[in-house]
C-alpha cells in the first residue's frame, strides 16, 4: 500500500460547514434520532427470519433437490440483503447509539462467514477515506482480471472484462470467507496500520465466526441431509454466486460508473479537494425513487449520503439526500446519480468497456 495521502485543501469550507449544520438541524427540528427507528428494527427481524425460514426448509429434507436449489438462490439474496441492510449499519456504528448494540448486531456479519473486525478497517477506514484512489482504496483491487480504475495496470484480458466481469463478481464472497479475511488478518500492513497487533478477542472472533459459519453452512447439511456431496456443492456454490454477484454489483454502481472520478494525489501526496468534496466527485447514487430496492440494499443506492454521513442510519438517507443535493448544487459541486438501477448498470458496463481498452501509453499502441 502506498504512503497515506492527505486532504488538506480548504476548498468549499463553507459548503462543508453549511451541509453539516443543515443535516443536524433536520434531525433536531424533526425530533428524530440519527440512529435506527422502528422501521429499521422491523426490517432486521424480517431479514433474519427470511434467512432462518429457507434454511429450516432445506434442513427439513422435505424439499426436492430442484426446490432446494431455488432456496439456495433465495438464501444468497437474503445473505446479501442482511449484509446491506443490517450488518453494514451496525459495523458503521449507525444502527444504535450504544456500541454494545452495534457490536451485537454486527455479529450477523460474522454469522454469514465474513469478519466484521477486518471490514471495519478495510471498508470503514480505508475505502471511506481514500475512495477511488488507486493504490489505497482496496475496493478497486477486486481481482487482477478486472481493471476498475484507469490508473491500474492494463492486461490484454481486460479488453473482454465487460463480458466476463459478472463471473469474478460471483466469486467474491467465496474468496472473502475462505481466503481474503485470513490474508488481511495475517498481513504485516493492513490499511494504514503497520504491524498491527490484533486483540485476543478478534482472534477468537475470526476463528470462532468461521467455525460457526462452516458448521451451519457446510457440516450440518452434509451430516443431516440425504443428498450426495456434489448436490450440496452445487447448492453451496449457487448460494455464494448469488450473494457475490449481487453485493459486488451494488457496490460497483456507487463508484465505478461514468460520472465518478479516480483522482490521484498531487505534490506532497495531497489530494485536490477537501475530503467531503472528494467523496462527492468519486461517488454516485442510483434509483433513489425505487423504494423496494432502497429497502433491500439498506439505502446503499444513496451512497453519497452514506459516505458523507456514515454514522447516520440508512433509513434516513432518502430524507437527507434532498439537503445534500440542494446544498451541493448551491455551491456548484457535483451530485452524481442515475435515475434507474438499469441505467447505473449500463453506466458500469460502459466503464468496464472503457477501462478494458489499452491506455494511450500502452506499448502495443506505441508500436502500432
Amino acid at each position: 500500500m502506498s504512503a497515506v495521502v492527505s486532504f488538506t485543501s480548504r476548498d468549499c469550507e463553507q459548503f462543508v460547514s453549511e451541509l453539516k449544520a443543515k443535516v443536524n438541524a433536520f434531525f433536531e427540528e424533526a425530533g428524530k434520532s440519527q440512529k435506527a427507528n422502528a422501521r429499521m428494527v422491523v426490517k432486521t427481524i424480517v431479514m433474519l427470519s427470511a434467512l432462518a425460514a429457507p434454511y429450516a426448509l432445506i434442513m427439513s429434507g422435505a424439499v426436492p433437490p430442484l426446490g432446494m436449489l431455488g432456496l439456495c438462490v433465495f438464501l444468497g439474496l437474503v445473505i446479501a440483503g442482511i449484509g446491506f441492510s443490517v450488518s453494514h449499519d451496525a459495523l458503521h456504528g449507525a444502527y444504535s447509539s450504544s456500541p454494545r448494540v452495534n457490536s451485537l448486531i454486527g455479529l450477523t456479519f460474522d454469522m454469514m462467514g465474513a469478519n466484521g473486525y477486518l471490514w471495519r478497517i478495510m471498508h470503514n477506514v480505508v475505502h471511506h477515506t481514500y475512495t477511488n484512489i488507486e493504490g489505497l482504496d482496496e475496493d478497486l483491487d477486486a481481482s487482477w482480471v478486472l481493471r476498475l480504475s484507469p490508473h491500474q495496470k492494463y492486461r490484454k484480458v481486460h479488453r473482454f472484462q465487460h463480458w466476463y466481469a459478472l463471473f469474478p463478481y460471483s466469486l467474491a464472497t467465496l474468496n472473502w470467507v475462505f481466503i481474503k479475511d485470513f490474508r488481511y488478518f495475517f498481513r504485516r500492513q493492513i490499511g494504514p496500520y503497520e504491524n498491527r497487533k490484533h486483540p485476543l478477542r478478534e482472534w477468537l472472533l475470526l476463528f470462532g465466526g468461521k467455525l460457526f459459519y462452516v458448521t451451519w453452512a457446510i457440516i450440518l447439511p452434509l451430516a443431516l441431509l440425504d443428498i450426495a456431496w456434489w448436490q450440496f456443492l452445487i447448492g453451496f456454490l449457487v448460494m455464494h454466486a448469488t450473494t457475490g454477484a449481487v453485493m459486488s454489483v451494488i457496490f460497483q454502481l456507487a463508484h465505478v460508473v461514468e460520472q465518478t472520478s479516480h483522482p490521484q494525489p498531487g505534490p506532497g501526496r495531497v489530494m485536490e479537494h477537501q475530503w467531503m468534496v472528494h467523496e462527492l466527485v468519486t461517488t454516485a447514487n442510483f434509483a433513489m425513487k425505487n423504494r423496494l430496492l432502497s429497502w433491500y440494499v439498506g439505502g446503499l443506492n444513496f451512497q453519497i449520503e452514506h459516505h458523507l454521513f456514515p454514522k447516520i442510519c440508512s433509513v434516513h438517507y432518502p430524507a437527507i439526500s434532498r439537503i445534500v443535493r440542494e446544498t451541493a448544487e448551491k455551491y456548484g459541486i457535483p451530485y452524481h446519480y442515475h435515475r434507474t438501477f438499469f441505467g447505473a448498470i449500463r453506466s458500469h458496463w460502459a466503464v468496464l468497456k472503457k477501462h478494458g481498452e489499452p491506455p494511450a501509453d500502452h506499448p502495443a499502441l506505441a508500436t502500432a
